[in-house]
């Protein structure tokens, strides 16, 4: 094997950015990257000669308004390290909490 086998190109593909983010939350709950996506994609394609198959996360919904995939992010950055999760030391200053945050967002 040569060693023009091991280096990578680059491909460019335009998408809207609604699309990319629902793509990028799509792989990461499969676990994966866009790239690697992508990658396992062609090479299958190229392996069968045409569109290779279906992949589906079982809760994956498209329909999922811009707040719900804010929302859902921030949870797997949590989950993740990289913020903090708040804390309360009881369920009424979880709700007071919640309560000012609704009227400062009001």
């Amino acid at each position: 094997m040569d060693g023009k086998a091991n280096k990578t190109a680059t491909i460019t593909l335009r998408i809207n950015p609604r699309t990319k983010a629902d793509l990028e939350y799509l792989v990461e709950n499969l676990g994966m990257t866009i790239t690697e996506a992508v990658n396992i994609f062609f090479a299958q394609m190229l392996k069968v000669g045409g569109l290779p198959f279906d992949v589906k996360a079982k809760d994956f919904s498209p329909d999922f308004n811009d707040e719900t995939i804010e929302a859902m992010r921030e949870a797997l950055d949590i989950n993740a390290g990289k913020i903090p999760a708040k804390r309360y030391h009881s369920a009424r200053e979880l709700f007071e909490a919640n309560n000012a945050e609704i009227v400062a967002n009001a």
